[in-house]
């Protein structure tokens, strides 16, 4: 086959609308080789109906072994109680103390020694210590030859911390013995004639005015999305890793993609069948430890929501969550294990993606989440919460974020899905890669071939280098300065040193060009004074937005005690000390290494969009508070786009530079006295806003220019890497300290 027939073949498959009959060929294909693999089917089915019963008699037999374990007890001193109401017999609980606790004492094993007995021990704290180490006792109660004195109230417990039995009776010991002094001190004020119902004038009981059912919904909606979600992650991962790398191994995807499917199709059709494998997973795991544990948690004793099953009618809402989040899961996995050359290659990508995508399934899992537009809008997470509202019959909170959940949900699959097909098309990215790596050809190859930009690794590499060094960085900083001079020593030591240093060094090592790696071209004249405008009008904006995620994930009040000494240096420093700090150093250093070398490597290859939106996350991370992180992110889309259209990282430093300095400004201009400060201003200190009026005015203006900026023509070099960049701010305009 010629050059230029192979070419129309490749663009044929790539091209055109996938019809379902095809889909449904692949998918056929890929559910028949499947299920003849006997470790699928034993994964996917036979594992889980027998992991959870052989657990549940694993536990049963734990259970009923610790059910014939009795606590031991060694008290030293008994004796010498003196006229307290009894606490002991003869090697028991006195019958009081056992009829108090309903019984529960009759697990217990005690011995009492009389202070007769010491002579024989020697020194009686070691010889106690001894036992207790030596497992003889579990704790032990030793009571000091002066307890019945008037002021002696002191009792030791001798435990060992490194026994768990140890440590259960040493909480169990101190419930009773406090009971125990609590009825000694009513005795006593009784006796002088004190009313003793003084010391508890009323008791609180609890009332829960939910039924049964709801409990039990309550308590299974917490832990069973969560074991489904999990159970479709690792149902999804090795489907994938077969279908894909698996047939690398075999020889058989070369057949698949010569076939006249395009490879639309044969995406879609494998990932029906590893959606297939990971919402079965799922439901028979759920379904297996349902069961399972309805009559283990009723052998073991437990009692209260875990006694029954979950009520079955709202339990189904849990497939809301699967079916799209079990997509989810299956598209990633495709597109990672697409790089792998091996199944042995793709479980090593697959387990970083799971350690990514785990927080955001224990994120629900913790005490006070609940569903909030805040919340909503983080993937995964949303559904999750979601699905919780519904099986807890919280319906209107469900229905008001509903379209939230589904718009977020359906952009991230929708990415997902892309991903996963423009990794199949990608052949260098399905074959590629072949020979065996040695770092000294690598080397060779990195000064070699050197190129004009970074290449999209090298600039992922640059991007990661950041993040760790920030990460450690903040890490170094123990307490925040008090001095002028300490507080530029913590702006300027990262922004240089681990932002900046990084892209200037692997952009003078791995290109050949500084200036064309960094993006640092001319453009047209009229885009840097409107870029200059742009920071202006924009700026209320971004202030608007930055108000609204304050609003949704609120600053905790710790954050903003530490907060505040910083806002304090920035208050009290030469306003010209400021700018420089906290505008023109954040935006040179940010702007030449997000917007120019990461944003040029990302954008080689037709990635000018990863470009955008890559180096925007990447540029939120790399902020150390979250609101901040987010507000940065957002606006790094939109001056993302701006530098695509540009070309150049100069109109990006323009509007950071004046974004930041309006940021730190604010208050300054408002209490400077300038009449007009009224017009733009209103309100004072942390509450200063935008006056309405210049917001509704800013808007059309900042529109108007993006328009502009839309109608330019993009210009560069072939690689398009030098054509694309321009970020704002890193600034938060809630707070000065966010304009970092």
């Amino acid at each position: 086959m010629s050059k230029e027939s192979e070419a129309k073949r490749r663009a044929a498959q790539t091209s055109g609308t996938p019809q379902l009959s095809s889909i449904w060929l692949i998918y056929a294909r890929e559910m028949r080789d499947q299920l003849r693999d006997r470790r699928t089917l034993f994964t996917i089915a036979i594992l889980p109906i027998l992991l959870y019963p052989l657990v549940g008699m694993l536990l049963l037999q734990i259970a009923q072994f610790t059910r014939q374990q009795p606590t031991s007890l060694c008290v030293v001193g008994t004796d010498r109680l003196g006229n307290a109401p009894a606490l002991f017999g003869e090697n028991a609980f006195a019958p009081s103390i056992a009829e108090e606790f309903k019984g529960s004492t009759s697990q217990w094993k005690v011995a009492t020694l009389a202070s007769s007995e010491f002579e024989t021990l020697g020194d009686v704290d070691e010889t106690v210590s001894e036992w207790v180490r030596g497992g003889v006792y579990d704790i032990a109660i030793v009571i000091p030859e002066n307890f019945s004195q008037a002021n002696q109230t002191s009792i030791n417990l001798i435990y060992n911390v490194g026994s768990d039995q140890s440590m259960v009776a040493r909480d169990r010991v101190q419930g009773i013995l406090e009971r125990w002094r609590g009825g000694w001190v009513r005795q006593q004020l009784g006796e002088i004639g004190v009313n003793v119902g003084l010391l508890e004038p009323f008791t609180v009981n609890s009332i829960d005015i939910a039924p049964q059912q709801t409990r039990q919904a309550a308590f299974w909606s917490k832990l069973l999305p969560f074991v489904m979600l999990i159970w479709a992650m690792t149902g999804a991962f090795y489907p994938a890793i077969d279908l894909v790398a698996g047939e690398k191994e075999r020889g058989t995807l070369e057949t698949i993609l010569c076939s006249p499917a395009l490879r639309s199709e044969i995406v879609w059709g494998k990932l029906a069948a590893v959606t297939t494998f990971s919402i079965a997973t799922a439901i028979l795991n759920a379904s297996s430890m349902l069961v399972t544990s309805s009559f283990v948690f009723k052998q073991i004793g437990l009692s209260g929501d875990m006694s029954g099953p979950p009520p079955i009618a709202p339990m189904l809402w849990l497939l809301v969550a699967l079916i799209p989040l079990a997509s989810l899961f299956s598209a990633l996995a495709l597109a990672v294990a697409a790089m792998a050359r091996s199944s042995k290659e793709g479980q090593y990508y697959l387990m970083p993606l799971m350690m990514v995508t785990l927080p955001l399934v224990l994120l629900p899992m913790l005490p006070g989440t609940t569903l909030t537009i805040g919340t909503a809008i983080i993937p995964v997470t949303g559904m999750f919460l979601l699905v919780r509202s519904l099986v807890e019959a919280q319906y209107v909170t469900a229905l008001f974020h509903l379209p939230i959940v589904l718009a977020v949900t359906v952009t991230c699959l929708h990415l997902a899905v892309r991903w996963a097909q423009r990794q199949f098309e990608n052949e260098s990215v399905l074959f590629g890669g072949g020979d065996q790596w040695e770092l000294k050809n690598w080397v060779r190859h990195l000064w070699r071939d050197r190129q004009t930009a970074a290449t999209p690794g090298q600039a992922l590499a640059c991007g990661v280098i950041i993040l760790v060094g920030l990460f450690f960085g903040k890490l170094a900083v123990t307490e925040m300065p008090t001095t002028i001079e300490g507080f530029a020593k913590l702006i300027i030591a990262p922004q240089i040193g681990l932002i900046l240093a990084p892209a200037i060094l692997m952009a003078t090592m791995l290109t050949t060009s500084l200036r064309k790696s960094l993006r640092l071209r001319m453009p047209h004249w009229t885009t840097l004074p409107l870029a200059a405008v742009l920071g202006l009008t924009l700026h209320p904006s971004y202030m608007l937005l930055a108000e609204f995620i304050q609003h949704l994930y609120p600053i905790s009040e710790e954050a903003q005690v530490a907060m505040k000494p910083f806002t304090d240096q920035i208050n009290a420093a030469p306003w010209g000390t400021i700018i420089f700090l906290m505008a023109i150093v954040p935006a040179l250093c940010e702007e030449l290494a997000f917007r120019g070398f990461i944003f040029g490597g990302l954008a080689r290859n037709q990635g000018r969009w990863r470009a955008v939106l890559v180096s925007a996350v990447m540029f939120g991370i790399s902020h150390g508070i979250l609101q901040q992180s987010i507000s940065a992110s957002i606006m790094g889309v939109l001056l993302g786009w701006i530098a695509m259209r540009t070309g150049s990282v100069l109109p990006g430093i323009i509007i950071h530079l004046t974004n930041n300095a309006l940021s730190v400004s604010l208050e300054r201009i408002n209490e400077s006295g300038w009449s007009g400060a009224s017009l733009f201003f209103s309100g004072t200190g942390t509450d200063l806003h935008y006056q309405p009026m210049w917001i509704a005015i800013s808007i059309p203006i900042t529109i108007a220019i993006g328009f502009y900026f839309a109608s330019l023509q993009s210009t560069g070099s072939d690689d398009e890497a030098d054509r694309m960049e321009a970020y704002p701010i890193i600034s938060d305009p809630g707070s000065k300290l966010l304009a970092i």
